[in-house]
């Protein structure tokens, strides 16, 4: 019974959760083109701004690869 109070308690917190970040949504325009929060910016990604991304992805990417190769060759075998 215990455990079932708290799961209930949990899943009432979450759900209060996603509605109160349902305000603060990225979510597209509607048809007419009027927003109803009027806090929310619409902004467009452009060239450098996404190259800039892709790099920082891939530079992460090769890091995690050399700690991978370091630790396979660090193994002690």
């Amino acid at each position: 019974m215990k455990n079932f109070n708290l799961a209930l308690v949990a899943l009432t917190a979450l759900g209060g959760v996603a509605l109160a970040a349902g305000s603060a949504s990225a979510a597209p325009m509607s048809v007419n083109g009027l927003q109803s929060e009027s806090g929310v910016t619409q902004v467009r990604m452009m060239h450098g701004d996404r190259m800039m991304m892709k790099k920082r992805m891939m530079r992460k990417q090769m890091m995690k690869r050399r700690m991978i190769k370091k630790r396979m060759m660090n193994r002690g075998m």
